[in-house]
């Protein structure tokens, strides 16, 4: 075990807030699975301090919680309102997680038309069926050679419906090197956009959740219902009807600036959890 000294964190906030989905709490301690180790970690808001019990290097989890961000620059990029002024206030030390790509791209493709709950426990068994023990009973995400190899019809415990086809086709796509997961890091935003909305089943929220939370390109702002309901109730005044995904996204980008991103998760977890913004600071 080791520690990590770090201010403006929230590891409760940043575990919980929707982005991960390997990690769950019991007591003050998180327990996930990351890189292919089963991971223990609580952090001390009173001395600003993260403990880590894992064979992975300090320096992964300098990198994997995104704890070289400078938050406090960051929220003075994003507070142009009552709204994202309020969700910083509350959840404030949420940080975005840069993810493994391709557990990032599976994460997410499992995530259409679904639930935190439900997509916890299809990756859970996803996990059992394909991926490697670490410890008993707690299973490895699969590599992209295990899910290739598979048709359809293999993960139906797997409880994925539609998307198990879809997951298999795009194993095999990234194995045969027709999309190089580790190539989008190189492009730009728009770039790396368009090669992952060639893949059937990623679609425009769902390329951005996979570019913001794994490649960390903060240009990424995601529609779901949730922030699609705050742009509608907080928002309206920047746009013109039709509301697209699309022109929400192009509109955040405007407003929020290069760290639109951030502000996204702010929004959707405070709203996620309160059904509403601007109802006042405690």
């Amino acid at each position: 075990m080791y520690s990590i000294p770090v201010s403006c964190f929230d590891l409760d906030y940043t575990l919980d807030c929707g982005q991960v989905f390997r990690w769950s709490k019991e007591d003050d301690w998180w327990h996930g699975v990351v890189q292919g180790d089963y991971v223990h970690a609580f952090y001390e808001q009173e001395v600003g301090t993260l403990y880590i019990d894992s064979r992975l290097p300090v320096e992964f989890f300098v990198k994997y919680f995104r704890l070289d961000d400078d938050l406090p620059y960051i929220f003075s990029s994003i507070d142009h309102d009552i709204y994202i002024h309020e969700a910083i206030s509350k959840y404030r030390g949420l940080r975005l997680i840069r993810q493994d790509p391709w557990e990032c791209l599976v994460s997410y493709m499992i995530a259409t038309a679904s639930n935190i709950p439900r997509i916890m426990k299809s990756i859970e068994k996803l996990s059992r069926l394909l991926g490697e023990e670490i410890v008993d009973g707690i299973y490895a995400f699969p590599e992209i050679s295990a899910l290739a190899s598979c048709c359809g019809e293999d993960l139906c415990d797997c409880s994925l419906g539609f998307r198990a086809r879809r997951l298999v086709k795009a194993a095999r796509i990234i194995e045969s090197g027709e999309l190089d997961l580790y190539g989008l890091y190189d492009m730009d935003y728009f770039q790396a956009k368009k090669q992952l909305m060639n893949i059937e089943g990623i679609g425009d929220k769902v390329a951005d959740c996979i570019l913001l939370f794994s490649y960390g390109k903060m240009e990424a702002f995601p529609v779901d219902t949730h922030v699609d309901k705050v742009i509608r109730n907080y928002y309206s005044d920047s746009f013109e009807e039709p509301y697209t995904k699309p022109k929400m996204a192009e509109w955040a980008r405007s407003y929020f600036g290069p760290y639109c991103g951030y502000a996204q998760q702010y929004l959707f977890y405070q709203h996620r959890l309160e059904g509403k913004l601007g109802s006042g600071i405690d």
